[in-house]
Order: structure tokens, then sequence, then C-alpha cells
């Protein structure tokens, strides 16, 4: 036999030899190749899906991998198990997990039954939203943008505004160089084309222009409002070129929560309103109110309803504004916000959902007693809704809002901590 049919034999099946008459059976000599195929590695135990950096308490997160055809397959986060599935028959598996209630670091792991692999830990926070009252780009407020830019009138609340997940406000004017004043209307608001750059660098993300000042110039100077809010990368809520658009929720995604922005006006004056072909404002009606609540509450984990409402310079809700709050809470809505007295009005929580009345002025040329009392109020949201909220205190000085230091300090170190 040669020595190369002697070496093809040895890798098929050993080969026996004798030495001193006594059988030695040799173990086989495989090929590198064969080796591994004689003795495969364990299929990888690995996600495919990126991990975020942080969750809100109680998102829903979708994960897929890969492991050995029909193992079963765990996530546990700091020991805990927060979803199990079993691999198919080429090893891919989904887990759907629910985020833990409780705020925290969690270490993650991917666990078989007899392997482990370490992932990514996971920030466990809420949503922080920032809300502000009336803002006003024009009069007073204009001249200031055009000598100082249009980040003037929001350099003192832009910290708490930009650690925020999300900030509103209720944007109580029209921006556009076209249009005339409404005839007969006492006070007419209207800002440069530009102004929206600096709320926009400021933090804010969306504005309500469901009130009683977004149309002063007309439909066309509205309609380049919300033009020139989305160019500057701000939602518009509560308004839209005709009474669809105006209804029509703006879902944002935050740490795994969908968050609904809905925005209606009770103080309307004559033409304001959205009409079916006609550009304007989402009246305060309880009956679409509860519809389209309803209607975002299928699309969105949270619901937040911006109204324009009550009396000005009152100092407590009046029963329309209580009507409309109900209507939103009992369909669904998680953050009621309010509008127009010009002052504050007092903040309500009610389990799992919260009122803040009136949020005064915010960027505003407020000079009259009580006016000049504003905030940025921040609320700490999960999937189960307000965990906890709390008003930063601020006083417009000119037109500019400025919060207490000491406690605008304090709310910036707790933001990002998890609670």
């Amino acid at each position: 036999m040669t020595g190369v049919r002697r070496q093809r034999l040895a890798a098929v099946a050993g080969l026996a030899l004798a030495a001193g008459g006594v059988a030695v059976a040799l173990a086989p000599v495989l090929a590198p190749d064969h080796a591994a195929a004689a003795k495969a590695a364990p299929a990888p135990l690995r996600l495919e899906t990126p991990l975020p950096e942080w969750l809100a308490p109680g998102a829903r997160l979708r994960l897929a991998g890969w492991a050995g055809s029909g193992e079963r397959v765990q996530l546990r986060a700091n020991g805990l198990s927060l979803a199990t599935a079993t691999a198919g028959p080429l090893g891919r598996f989904a887990l759907r997990v629910r985020v833990p209630a409780r705020a925290a670091r969690y270490q993650l792991a991917l666990r078989t039954p007899t392997r482990r692999t370490p992932l990514p830990p996971l920030v466990v926070r809420p949503v922080v939203l920032a809300a502000g009252g009336d803002v006003n780009l024009g009069d007073r407020i204009g001249a200031a943008i055009a000598s100082g830019g249009p980040h003037a009138p929001w350099a003192h609340v832009a910290p708490l505004l930009q650690a925020a997940d999300l900030a509103v406000v209720n944007l109580e004017c029209a921006v556009s160089d076209r249009g005339h004043p409404v005839a007969g209307k006492e006070y007419v608001f209207r800002g440069p084309p530009g102004a929206l750059a600096g709320a926009a660098r400021a933090g804010v993300d969306a504005v309500s222009v469901a009130n009683n000042h977004s149309l002063d110039f007309g439909a066309d100077a509205f309609l380049d409002t919300l033009a020139r809010a989305r160019r500057a990368g701000i939602e518009p809520v509560g308004g839209g070129a005709d009474l669809a658009a105006a209804r029509r929720p703006v879902v944002f995604g935050r740490g795994g929560l969908g968050i609904a922005l809905l925005g209606y006006s009770d103080v309307r004056p004559l033409g304001f309103d959205a009409a079916p072909r006609k550009p304007g404002a989402a009246r305060a009606d309880t009956g679409w109110i509860a519809e389209d609540v309803t209607r975002a509450r299928a699309r969105a984990d949270i619901v937040v309803v911006y109204f324009h409402w009550g009396a000005e310079l009152a100092r407590s809700p009046d029963a329309r504004q209580r009507t409309f709050a109900d209507a939103a809470l009992r369909a669904g809505a998680t953050l009621v916000l309010g509008a127009h007295p010009h002052v504050l009005q007092p903040l309500e929580r009610r389990g799992r959902t919260l009122v803040a009345w009136s949020l005064g002025n915010f960027v505003f040329g407020a000079a009259s007693p009580g006016t000049t009392e504003t905030g940025v109020l921040l609320v700490r949201l999960g999937a189960a809704g307000v965990r906890d909220a709390e008003l930063v205190p601020a006083r417009i000085s000119g037109f500019t809002p400025v919060p207490d230091r000491a406690r605008a300090a304090a709310a910036l170190r707790r933001l990002r901590v998890p609670a």
C-alpha cells in the first residue's frame, strides 16, 4: 500500500497497527476542515437589534437575534427575566420586552440553559416634557429680535428646555411678513419671519397655534407661520390648512414611548376657526376632543392636550375649563396644559394625570401685576402616565423669562437622574 493510500485511510477511519503482537488503535488523523465539521462550534448567542441608550419606564421594545436551533432564550435585567422566546429552526428569535417600571440602570444579558451573553447596560428613566405658556414674538420682542437675534428672548430658559426630551409652548402670534391686521381687533401680534429659529435653538419642539392671535394677520400669514415653524424644526399643533389638519395630532417618539400632542382654543375671534376647506385653529368642542384624544391614544402611549381657555387674569379655572379638561381626561389624555389667562393657575394632579390650568405668559411683553410671574413646567412621564411634576418659577424681565437660579440649577441636576 502506498503512503498516499495509507494517509487517506487514516483520515477516514483510523488505522490499527500491530506493535509487538499487540493491536493498538490510533485516533483518526483528520484534516482541519473535517475536524471543524466533526465538532461544530455552538451557534452564536447574540442580538442583531441595536439597544437604545435609555428607555422610559414601561416602554415596549422588540429585540431580535440569533441562537441555536430551538434554543430557549431569555433576556435578563439585573437578574430578573424581562422576556423569553424560542429560537426557530434556523436559530432566529424575537423578544417582546416590557421595560421595568422602576427607573434605574440595568445590566442586561441573554441567557439560555447553558450559555450567557452580556449586553450593554440600559438606563430606564422618565421622559421629561417641558411646557411654557404664551409666546408673542411681535411688538417689542420683534424689535429685540431684530437687534439681538432670534435667540435673545430665550437665553435664560434655553438650558431647561434643551435638557428636556420634549418642549412645547403656546405660540400666540403670526410669524410672517405677509397679511394685514384683522379689522376691529384691539391687539394683533406678528413676529418677524426668522423669529422661530431662536425658539428651535432654545429647545422648543412643538407650538400650539390654537389661540386667539395666530390668525391676527389673516390666513396667508397663518399658513406662513405653520410653514416657518416646520422649517425651523418645530411642529405646530391645533391649527392647519383645514379642519382635519387642525384636529390631527403630532406624535413624537421619546424613550420608546409615543407622545401625541393636540391643541384647541375656546377663545375664538370671528373667522379664526378652521373649517373643512378653510385654514384656522381647532375650536374646543367636547365631542371633537373626545374623538381626537381616543384616536390619538390608539397611536400613542401618552396624549398631551394644550388648551387656550379661561378668563384673563383669573387665578382659578372656571367651569368651561373643567368641562374641556374632563372631556380630554375621560378620553385618555395624560397631561392637560392651559394658557390665555396671562397669570399662573394651579397644577392639579389626578392619579397618573395632571392638569396645568394656566401656565401664564412666557416669552411675552408683560408688565401688569401678576402677569410677569411664570415658570417652566417639567413633567416626568412613563408608560403608565405622570410620575411627578414641578414648576420651576421664573419672572419675566422685559420680555424674557428668567428662572429662579437655584431652583433651575436643582431641576437641571435632577433631570437626567432616574426617578
